[in-house]
């Protein structure tokens, strides 16, 4: 069922769990997505960015991913991940989107609490939950990118919340978008997230926040992937931004590596099958494990 990003975040911020956040675009990400919050009774985020929108079209995504909802019981949230083009975000708005992530963190302060409050206002008319992001995180992702991190600061993150009436807000502490996250190991601020958590009492967002798992990424390089060495945030790292208040957390590298992995291994085991369900059924199958694994991790097992 569809549910608002308001509504999936207001338990998870008052029982200190993470809801999963998790990107698709195409029908096999998307089901593989839904099936595991099914499987593990956990409410879901199923976004859709500017970049899977030019590649499959807003009104394919809407229907793969409303129909998903609608067909499951589990709460589930259609959201917009890193709107910058308000024609989009608009777009969005009024074709039935539950939750828009407004994603101003190129601009100056002032003119990100501008366009954000703009975002708020048009989206209140429909009860849509709007996430905003303050501070930058590194790495490149779709048509995101960003050379370096600007860690969010507590006192600027009060005075965004209190001056945008945003629902939820995106901080940087140390993560990185992509599958190359860092150049050596992985090192979030929990410090920071905890004093700034201390100063908004609304839910927090993570991005560029994938595991990269190493048996994911040893898969798809056994079938011939080129993926030099590529870093993730581990596991204990995410418990404790868990732990310190992060209520949603994004993931979208692991399923295109997962997906990556398993296309690979059946072309390359199988050269006789030229079946697309034969080759993309199992590329389902395998994005389903991972999204399971960070749906345990996040600690939303049982709470849809």
């Amino acid at each position: 069922m569809l549910t608002t990003l308001t509504k999936a975040l207001a338990d998870a911020n008052k029982k200190n769990y993470a809801v999963g956040a998790f990107n698709v675009n195409n029908m096999e990400i998307c089901q593989a997505v839904i099936r595991a919050a099914e499987k593990l009774k956990s409410p879901v985020i199923i976004q859709t960015s500017e970049g899977a929108i030019a590649y499959a079209g807003i009104k394919y995504l809407k229907a793969i991913t409303e129909v998903a909802a609608q067909t499951s019981a589990i709460p589930t949230v259609l959201h917009l991940d890193h709107g910058r083009d308000m024609n989009i975000v608009k777009d969005c708005i009024r074709l039935g989107w539950t939750g828009i992530m407004y994603d101003g963190s190129h601009l100056s302060f002032e003119k990100n609490v501008k366009n954000t409050l703009k975002v708020v206002k048009l989206a209140e008319r429909k009860e849509i939950g709007v996430e905003g992001e303050l501070g930058t995180i590194g790495g490149a992702e779709d048509i995101v990118s960003a050379r370096q991190i600007l860690y969010t600061q507590p006192e600027a993150a009060k005075e965004f919340v209190e001056k945008t009436g945003v629902d939820a807000l995106a901080i940087a502490i140390g993560t990185s978008h992509g599958a190359y996250k860092f150049k050596g190991k992985a090192k979030l601020d929990i410090k920071l997230l905890a004093e700034i958590k201390k100063k908004v009492k609304i839910p927090l967002v993570l991005h560029g926040a994938s595991g990269v798992p190493a048996a994911v990424v040893a898969k798809a390089q056994k079938y011939g992937a080129k993926l030099g060495k590529p870093e993730g945030v581990p596991d204990s790292q995410i418990k404790e931004a868990i732990k310190n208040g992060i209520n949603k957390i994004n993931t979208d590298t692991d399923l295109r590596l997962a997906f990556d992995a398993a296309v690979r291994e059946v072309i390359a085991t199988k050269p006789e099958v030229f079946d697309p369900r034969k080759i993309l059924g199992p590329a389902r199958e395998f994005i389903q494990k991972i999204v399971e694994h960070r749906i345990k991790l996040f600690g939303s097992v049982g709470r849809g």
